[in-house]
């Protein structure tokens, strides 16, 4: 089991749920976003969902969009956020998953991506852009370096493929709350709710809730059903808002404490 497989079952046995927060690597800049992962530990997070920047992010809105512009516009690549990843395992062991499109990890190599991500000490990899029936290479390549390719499901997803996508995932499933792309608005729990049971009815893997997720009260709600609870737009939001100022750690972090405790 890798850290994400042991934090889910150490959530399991205290009747806790897992929050999970995004924040894009490089936005402000590299150092800032290792100052924020401790900080986030630090406030509560269970596991943290590390952005690489892309130029075409097609998942994304307008917030997580605009934050890899700025990342790239540093300069920032896959092979900086994994020495990034590295220096803060030489002083945390929190979960960390990166949240790429295929592109950086099709010109890195499927294999020798996998490699590099585990020595740096990443735990698994999200790619929103590669669908569980071309991810073969990468599944393969992954598992044998312990890392966990966690798959998406939608409210639009049928029976069968709901099957499929739980059969291949590992570490856990993301569900995508709302159809459409990232951002921060409003979630319905009610809806959220029904398809998490009928996705409970196919797996005991666990599944986490993410897009259109932005406060506490929201985080609460929704945490009730699932087994995690993924917040990104919101702190990307505040970190731009706040880039820059001495009390940047502050305001990320007393935000992220307050959604950790709603959620757990």
């Amino acid at each position: 089991m890798n850290r994400i497989d042991q934090k889910f079952m150490a959530l399991r046995k205290a009747n806790k749920k897992a929050f999970i927060p995004y924040i894009t690597a490089g936005d402000p800049d590299l150092a800032v976003t290792e100052q924020l992962v401790l900080a986030l530990e630090k406030a509560g997070a269970d596991i943290i969902e590390l952005g690489v920047p892309f130029s075409d992010p097609m998942a994304d809105g307008p917030v997580i969009q605009a934050a890899s512009f700025r990342a790239l516009e540093k300069g920032t690549n896959l092979r900086q956020i994994l020495d990034l990843v590295g220096r803060i395992r030489r002083v945390s062991d929190v979960p960390i998953a990166l949240m790429s499109y295929y592109n950086p990890v099709f010109h890195f190599g499927d294999q020798a991506f996998a490699a590099a991500a585990s020595a740096a000490g990443v735990d698994g990899v999200i790619i929103p852009d590669l669908p569980v029936d071309e991810a073969d290479v990468l599944r393969r390549e992954a598992a044998a370096k312990g890392l966990a390719v966690i798959f998406f499901m939608a409210p639009t997803t049928p029976p069968a493929r709901m099957q499929a996508i739980a059969d291949a995932a590992t570490g856990f499933i993301y569900y995508v709350a709302v159809a459409g792309v990232t951002g921060a608005r409003r979630a319905e729990a009610s809806d959220i709710a029904q398809k998490l049971r009928q996705i409970k009815q196919v797996t005991d893997k666990p599944v986490c809730v993410g897009f259109g997720v932005s406060t506490p009260a929201q985080a609460q709600e929704i945490a009730r059903g699932a087994d995690g609870v993924i917040v990104g737009s919101a702190l990307v939001r505040l970190i731009h808002e706040h880039a820059g100022q001495a009390d940047l750690g502050a305001h990320v972090g007393n935000f992220a404490a307050a959604l950790a405790a709603a959620v757990h």
